[in-house]
């Protein structure tokens, strides 16, 4: 069924955060994509395409946080971590970690408009959800 609010929102799989709660919305209101960071993946367009276009959502929302771990790494720390680890060669990923979160937030909002499978007339926000405070704030370009 389609969302309530017909909104989805891209957030961080952290568990420290209910989206639900500090956005205020009930069971049914919107989508909910989760990822490592609440970056805008190949797999989160792709998840927020089949929202838009089967399941009636037409505004996306990106948040970040305060103490995200994806600030706490580069790609060359996690492929030697998993070189260690697992044997295995991951040099050709992205893992997408960042070192600035209101430019990450900023840098996602602006991935997602310029995909050609986003309408380009969908609203899409951004904000910084504050861990400590449980406070949200909008992030806008200066």
């Amino acid at each position: 069924m389609p969302p309530a609010r017909r909104v989805a929102v891209l957030t961080c799989m952290d568990a420290r955060l209910h989206p639900e709660q500090f956005l205020g919305l009930d069971f049914g209101d919107a989508h909910l994509i989760r990822n490592a960071g609440g970056r805008a993946s190949d797999d989160a367009i792709r998840s927020l395409v089949i929202s838009q276009r089967l399941l009636g959502t037409d505004e996306v929302i990106v948040i970040h946080h305060t103490d995200c771990g994806m600030l706490t790494f580069s790609n060359e720390d996690l492929v030697r971590k998993v070189g260690e680890d697992l044997g295995a060669d991951a040099s050709a990923w992205d893992f997408l970690p960042f070192s600035d979160l209101e430019a990450s937030v900023l840098d996602d909002v602006e991935t997602l408009r310029r995909s050609p499978l986003i309408p380009s007339d969908t609203p899409i926000g951004g904000a910084v959800y504050d861990v400590e405070a449980g406070k949200l704030h909008e992030v806008t370009r200066k």
